[in-house]
């Protein structure tokens, strides 16, 4: 059984531990820049050893039966639910986001955990009819090996939880580097995990800088996966070091998702799911909506409703009841979204609302909540991932035309549309390139529905039966029988 954590350490072969040479990293509230805590901050020493322990874990792990892996999963998701509250506040305090959102991402997570621990146990093999009366053909699914995992900030447990809770189900066993701004909240992950049952080494927590645990990922052979959610930037150099190997990648990458308005749609209620799809966690999410196409005879509403909507968003200390929008989650993210907008400005664009850092605050990373009109191709807002609490609004006319301005960017992870035509629906569902497609859904994922992009925006699947697959090896097994 797991030892009892303080809340601040490493977890590595069922223990609770500090980083061999002390150091530590200071967690800051990007509400209030104060510390919230100071986390064991290791590297390439406690990577390998993460490593070991799960290679050694890995054959007793992939014996362990489906109801029995299935058994920690459904475990960890109940201790994540009862601690929902005090996972939120943790949360908020190093990310930012408002409780009430941390809390869903709690929950989302907990989901994610019971979802995959049932559909383990549906990773099913296949008879194939055979030729010749003496042969028959099955295929089998074999677990991966130890998989290594790389997430972000700005959805720290739930994005976790997408690769470690699938991996485990089918046999893999898992290291786990979180972001650096964010490690609290993966302890408090682990925490119910080891108390779920899970075997030592089979599930890793090791806090560190991020090239120094790729590294060892890319150069252990027992990882033979490594699952990565970031920009594609990033993405791009895992696709080149994983040639060496040939380890398999997952990869969640950037985004720049359309969002388009038809003439049949409901102002009021398309500017409502506009607003929270774009500013919650203050635009810092991978499919958030990002140009926002509206038809030109609802153009002039629209904007109208968004910009109230937007100027009636509270923002705050995400710990204070009834804040919307909290921080951004530091300095530098402030500082490239002033510097979009006043690429914006100098080509054009019209501030309606926002438009620069909040002056009611006299610490923390806050940004108003900005729309945009006047808008126009040759703007960085309008190529780069914004990652952001900007809204720029554009119109248009004909559907061909917006399908292809959608499609007018090297990224494909998400785009949204509202329209109650049905022949309008199909021929956006099949005309849009991008992985998640919400009609009429500003909010689409959830864990039993496939989540990833085309193009640049990464590679394979997470969540649903295709996130399951991700984590097995497909084997052929031929048997010759004797004669007689």
């Amino acid at each position: 059984m797991a030892e009892t954590t303080t809340g601040t350490r490493m977890y590595i072969d069922g223990r609770w531990c500090d980083a061999a040479g002390g150091k530590t990293l200071a967690v800051i509230n990007p509400a209030d820049e104060s510390t919230v805590a100071e986390v064991a901050y290791g590297g390439r020493e406690e990577a390998m050893r993460a490593v070991d322990a799960a290679a050694k874990a890995m054959p007793a792990w992939r014996a362990t039966s489906v109801y029995e892996r299935a058994k920690v999963l459904k475990k960890t998701a109940e201790l994540i639910r009862g601690r929902a509250d005090e996972l939120a506040r943790v949360m908020t305090m190093e990310q930012g986001k408002p409780v009430p959102e941390a809390k869903a991402e709690v929950l989302a997570t907990a989901d994610t955990f019971e979802w995959f621990a049932e559909e383990g146990k549906r990773a099913y093999g296949r008879v194939i009819p055979h030729w010749t009366g003496n042969r028959r053909h099955y295929a089998i699914h074999h677990p991966v090996g130890v998989v290594g995992t790389i997430t972000p900030w700005n959805f720290p447990m739930a994005l976790a939880s997408r690769k470690i809770a699938p991996a485990l189900a089918v046999g893999c066993t898992v290291v786990s580097r979180p972001a650096d701004q964010t490690p609290l909240i993966m302890i408090g992950m682990f925490e119910c995990l080891a108390e779920a049952g899970a075997p030592a080494g089979v599930a890793n927590l090791v806090i560190g800088p991020a090239r120094q645990v790729a590294d060892v990922y890319f150069e252990r052979p027992e990882v033979r996966k490594i699952s990565f959610t970031g920009s594609t930037e990033v993405g791009k150099e895992l696709i080149r070091r994983s040639a060496d190997q040939v380890k398999r990648l997952s990869m969640e990458l950037g985004g720049h998702a359309p969002l388009i308005v038809f003439p049949d749609a409901d102002v009021e209620q398309v500017a409502k799911a506009a607003v929270i799809g774009k500013f919650r966690n203050n635009g810092q999410v991978c499919v958030a909506p990002s140009r926002f196409y509206v038809h030109e005879k609802l153009a002039k509403d629209f904007t109208e409703a968004s910009v109230e909507l937007t100027k009636a968003l509270k923002m705050g200390n995400g710990l204070e009841p009834g804040v919307q929008v909290g921080p951004m989650f530091e300095q530098k993210a402030l500082d490239k979204t002033t510097a979009l907008i006043e690429d914006a400005r100098g080509h054009g664009a019209k501030v309606l609302t926002g438009g620069g850092r909040s002056t009611r605050f006299d610490k923390g990373y806050f940004f108003e909540p900005t729309v945009l009109t006047n808008v126009n191709g040759s703007m960085k807002l309008m190529t780069e991932e914004p990652f952001a609490p900007v809204m720029p609004i554009l119109d248009f006319s004909k559907i061909d035309d917006v399908i292809a301005a959608a499609n007018n960017t090297p990224y494909g992870l998400a785009a949204y549309v509202f329209t109650n035509d049905l022949t309008v629906a199909t021929r956006m569902a099949e005309g849009l390139e991008a992985g998640i497609i919400g009609i009429n859904d500003p909010v689409p994922a959830t864990p039993q529905c496939p989540f990833g992009g085309m193009k640049e925006s990464g590679m394979g699947r997470e969540l649903g039966v295709e996130g399951l697959e991700a984590y097995l090896e497909t084997k052929y097994v031929s048997v010759g029988l004797r004669e007689g």
